[in-house]
């Protein structure tokens, strides 16, 4: 079936669909890493977004439930070059085309992702739509304008827990260590229950009364969606608890921790998106190779105005603001992902982390 995918500066792009799409709006996005889509589809930080897998073949390896970030697909779209028509992998239980329509996600192929990638590195973040239904340029544009112009609701109700879980082997003589969740996934998760203590999982909106009487080791607050508009009241709520306890902000966590403490951020001209941003430490020749998945950044000369704050990672690339520490309220915030480094292990930023809760 013919598709379309019409950028808001007018651009299009051919493409071919296996099943009917009215027209999936969403801010178009690109991820760059060769494996990890099926991680990248269920990540709640993709919500709403039409997601550009620029590596040529995807779902050579299929898919598998151990692999989802999360219990359901989060995109309004998805843009490949190819599908696999075969995939090999002892794991895996269905193939990606299976994934996707059992998922009921709008996805085409046969898209020039080369050229598609090379036009927003060049413009910039666009919205685009999905159609198989029109293919008139008026049309199309008129429903972009009229996503654009409509209010934005919060998602984070669907996202988050709605209630407190509790998650690890309860243990008296250990506090827990409470989770604010943004959008948390699976796989960082899984490292954190490695550190040791019990995890108490706290819906995105729990007041900061509630987050003290649990008398929490310490706070992390998780990745998730950057734009939406209920994140105001989580910064606010977490003014409230700087200085009372550890704080370890991941991803969008770690944007809500610098606007709380007075900080401002900016949104990128496309955004970090990948498995090979070079970090750069200052107080070392050590380089790191890490995933990120943001379209924001914290801003470094505001970061500059508020004592106490180390900025403490950069990018090569860029020199974007990767990682802050404010020691005197013990407070850690990393932009990039903090994934395993393989065989179980886990991240070094949650190694720091509970240097600090073990301090206290």
């Amino acid at each position: 079936m013919k598709a379309i995918l019409m950028l808001e500066d007018g651009k299009s792009f051919a493409a071919e669909a296996e099943s009917a799409i009215a027209g999936s709006i969403g801010e178009v996005i690109l991820n760059t890493a060769v494996v990890g889509y099926q991680q990248m589809l269920t990540d709640p930080a993709n919500a709403g977004k039409i997601l550009v897998l620029t590596y040529p073949l995807i779902g050579n390896y299929g898919c598998a439930p151990k692999f989802n970030e999360s219990n359901k697909v989060w995109l309004s779209g998805l843009v490949i070059k190819e599908e696999s028509r075969i995939y090999s992998n002892w794991q895996a239980k269905e193939g990606f085309g299976d994934f996707v329509k059992r998922n009921s996600l709008p996805a085409i192929s046969k898209v020039d992702t080369r050229t598609l990638a090379v036009h927003l590195r060049q413009k910039g973040s666009l919205l685009g739509v999905i159609s198989t239904s029109s293919f008139e340029s008026k049309e199309l544009l008129n429903k972009i304008a009229a996503f654009r112009n409509k209010e934005k609701a919060s998602i984070l109700d669907k996202i988050s827990t709605a209630k407190k879980i509790e998650l690890g082997k309860k243990n008296k003589k250990k506090q827990s260590i409470a989770v604010l969740d943004i959008g948390i996934t699976r796989s960082l998760i899984a490292q954190l229950e490695k550190l040791g203590f019990p995890l108490t999982l706290l819906p995105y909106n729990t007041r900061p009364q509630e987050i003290l009487r649990l008398k929490p080791k310490g706070l992390v607050v998780s990745n998730g969606p950057e734009e939406d508009i209920a994140l105001a009241a989580v910064v606010d709520n977490l003014g409230a608890l700087l200085g009372k306890m550890p704080i370890l902000g991941i991803s969008t966590g770690h944007q809500l921790l610098a606007r709380c403490l007075g900080a401002k951020v900016t949104k990128m001209k496309l955004g970090h998106r990948g498995v090979n941003y070079p970090l750069h430490n200052p107080a070392s020749y050590k380089g790191e190779i890490t995933v990120q998945n943001h379209s924001w950044v914290v801003d470094a000369d505001s970061l500059a105005r508020i004592k106490g704050v180390k900025i403490t990672g950069y990018n090569l690339n860029d020199r974007t603001v990767e990682e802050i520490e404010l020691r005197k309220l013990k407070v850690l915030g990393v932009q990039y992902l903090p994934v395993s480094p393989g065989m179980e292990e886990v991240h070094p930023v949650f190694k720091r982390f509970l240097k600090i809760i073990t301090k206290e």
